[in-house]
């Protein structure tokens, strides 16, 4: 797997794993450093045209995030375990060089746990109800895993 920066002609890719429309992840893709992890050679570079849609096929996942407060907070992601896990990298990599802590706000379908836990992050408590659902917040500290 790829990892390169999500450009525009990701969106329908990133929107169709989401579940969002292509124009909101679009705006994502502007606001928020988002990470894109593709498997297929084929798929557009970093530098492609808009016109260009990268295919769902070679997505393996994607992380948004940003910085608020001195915290990175994970924003949105999806993919494969495997993908998600080598995702994150980025997002705690920053924050490791720059002496951040990150937060992530999971929704509670049981998946979160396997995926995250084995990286270093903690639950700290519950977050906020995203679309109805519960969600948990759970947080890694690199001062803490280093």
């Amino acid at each position: 797997m790829r990892v390169r920066d999500a450009v525009e002609a990701d969106a329908a890719a990133l929107g169709s794993m989401a579940d969002r429309p292509r124009d909101v992840v679009r705006n994502m893709i502007h606001d928020r450093s988002v990470r894109v992890g593709v498997t297929d050679d084929t798929a557009p570079a970093a530098d492609a045209d808009a016109g260009e849609d990268t295919p769902v096929s070679a997505v393996a996942g994607f992380v948004a995030f940003d910085v608020r407060d001195g915290t990175v907070h994970v924003t949105n992601f999806e993919g494969t375990d495997d993908a998600v896990e080598r995702l994150f990298e980025e997002p705690v990599g920053f924050a490791t060089r720059e002496g951040m802590t990150v937060e992530a706000v999971i929704p509670d379908d049981g998946t979160a746990p396997e995926v995250v836990e084995p990286m270093g992050f903690e639950t700290v408590g519950s977050g906020p109800r995203i679309d109805g659902a519960s969600t948990t917040r759970y947080r890694f500290d690199p001062e803490k895993s280093g």
